[in-house]
């Protein structure tokens, strides 16, 4: 999901600052070094493939792909970041099949699955994670430096290529117009938003929501070291019961079941036009009682992946100028932006759509995202969401 003030994001200054900041199931096909035999590729195989020249380059990964067939996918919702675009395209190109499992699942859930169905054929070939959850589970990834590697700064990747921050952010609250005017965290505790608010999933799995309760602390005269104004903010709502047990999605936001959503730019920006036909005018901003929240999401193979060759076929399509555009038409800021703007491959009507807040974003660190990933665990218990 997603003011005409908010339909996307960034100025090239606030950008550039911001990128060098951060830090169902089909069987097995033919895969490792035969899928890459098929296609006329290298010796190595795919699923040993650290990049595209170990198996004789972007074409040949491609083409191995293609003989495995299909590329699972998880927790990749059409209506996020512009996934649905991004996943025709690339079967359109390279006549892989996608098969995108449970969408709506936090980045929690994508580990826990890959694990249950280790070695099925099912599991997720590729992870799209929420930062504390991807550098807690180095351990199943696979090392993969895509073609564009040397165009991602240092501080958006794994050295090896365990992960890689693909596409980022900002926390917004969008609602419903015909509830009146909402610019501040505060506002939410408004008696007359009771049953109103919603976080985008659990803050202790999903990305989204743990990031917004980032915001709430900034709010409520928290930090980046210490979350537990935000904490004691939902609690306040959830007490109060403004705060709603439901995880908002289209759907729910068309119906009215979600008016008031706590999330990422790139998700409540889209649905200004989405919902526009339906006569509901839906607001966005950036609430002016917080410094604006950032955060990557990150791009990892799955070790265990069923079709090792999609899998990375996958890597180097997100990563490539049409990606990277891609997400850029979806309100997200992709990682190779300012390289992309450097060498005029950048699209240019998605970029004149973005539109910046005007200070520096917040973007919690290795450590801080730990530290109040600890807390959350600790004291995100005692809410009681009614």
């Amino acid at each position: 999901m997603r003011t005409q003030d908010m339909r996307a994001i960034v100025g090239v200054a606030a950008i550039a600052l911001l990128v060098a900041a951060c830090s169902s199931g089909a069987s097995p096909s033919p895969s490792g070094a035969a899928a890459s035999q098929a296609a006329g590729g290298g010796t190595v195989a795919a699923k040993d493939a650290t990049s595209a020249a170990d198996m004789g380059g972007v074409d040949a990964v491609c083409a191995a792909g293609k003989a495995e067939g299909t590329v699972n996918l998880i927790a990749t919702p059409p209506d996020w970041a512009n996934y649905g675009q991004m996943i025709t395209d690339f079967t359109n190109k390279y006549g892989i099949k996608v098969v995108s499992d449970q969408p709506d699942a936090g980045s929690q859930d994508e580990i826990n699955t890959a694990k249950q169905l280790a070695g099925t054929g099912r599991q997720p070939d590729i992870f799209d994670l929420g930062t504390a959850v991807a550098l807690a589970n180095t351990d199943i990834y696979a090392p993969y430096k895509v073609a564009t590697w040397a165009d991602i700064p240092d501080a958006n990747k794994e050295a090896t290529g365990l992960w890689t921050n693909n596409y980022t952010g900002f926390q917004t609250i969008g609602y419903d117009a015909s509830l009146g005017d909402i610019t501040k965290v505060a506002d939410l505790a408004d008696p007359k938003y009771k049953g109103k608010v919603a976080l985008n999933g659990d803050p202790l799995k999903a990305g989204a929501a743990f990031n917004g309760v980032v915001l709430a602390a900034l709010a409520n005269g928290g930090s980046a070291d210490d979350i537990a104004p935000g904490v004691a903010f939902m609690k306040k709502l959830a007490d109060m019961g403004n705060l709603l047990p439901v995880d908002p999605a289209p759907a729910t936001i068309a119906s009215g079941q979600t008016p008031i959503v706590i999330d990422w730019s790139y998700n409540n920006g889209p649905q200004i036009a989405v919902l526009q036909p339906k006569g509901i005018t839906w607001k966005v901003v950036v609430p002016s009682d917080a410094p604006p929240v950032a955060s990557f999401y990150n791009s990892a193979v799955n070790k265990d992946a069923a079709h090792p060759a999609a899998a990375r076929c996958w890597m180097e399509y997100i990563f490539s100028d049409a990606g990277q555009n891609t997400w850029l038409k979806g309100s997200a800021i992709p990682v190779r932006l300012a390289a992309m703007q450097k060498a005029g491959t950048v699209d240019q009507a998605a970029f004149a759509a973005l539109n910046p807040p005007t200070t520096t974003p917040v973007m919690l660190t290795q450590a801080q995202t730990d530290a109040a990933k600890t807390y959350l665990t600790d004291n995100w218990k005692f809410i009681t969401i009614k």
